[in-house]
């Protein structure tokens, strides 16, 4: 790109780092960590995935996902080395995800599924399908809400 300047392209390139969580996010996480162990199931890498959690207030106990597991979502062996990493089995672990096919990728594998409804994802002009396929196990409105079914 010319006419940037190598530090501009540096900063742009870690736009990512620097993300604002969901305003329902911090505090639904919290009240959801109060009783659970919580993960980030994610397709970027752990450095990534710190600076997301650091920047945005976001209470993750770990990380999990591609870099560990040797595959992306929704590679089955993603979701199962999670499961395997906490010693725990896939019934025993819920995937909490707005992306519907991340939840039926890891329905398939055993795991339980809460469908969390963004329709602002794609921004006010995009197109986000928030009809959820009728074998989620759990369906909310934001973590908060999430966090209220669970009994949290």
């Amino acid at each position: 790109i010319t006419g940037v300047s190598e530090e501009a392209k540096a900063d742009l390139n870690l736009a990512w780092h620097r993300l604002d969580a969901w305003p329902d996010s911090p505090p639904g996480l919290a009240r959801l960590k109060s009783k659970f162990i919580l993960a980030t199931m994610s397709n970027g890498n752990i450095a990534l995935m710190v600076n997301m959690a650091k920047y945005a207030n976001l209470p993750w106990d770990t990380i999990l996902g591609a870099e560990l597991a040797h595959a992306y979502k929704p590679d089955a062996k993603t979701y199962l080395t999670g499961v395997e990493l906490l010693h725990l089995k896939p019934e025993q672990v819920m995937m909490v995800a707005a992306h519907q096919s991340d939840l039926l990728a890891a329905g398939k594998q055993g795991l339980r599924t809460a469908f969390v409804k963004r329709p602002l994802e794609r921004g006010a002009n995009g197109k986000v399908d928030t009809t959820p396929d009728p074998s989620f196990d759990f369906v909310c409105d934001d973590f908060r809400d999430l966090a209220t079914q669970l009994g949290v």
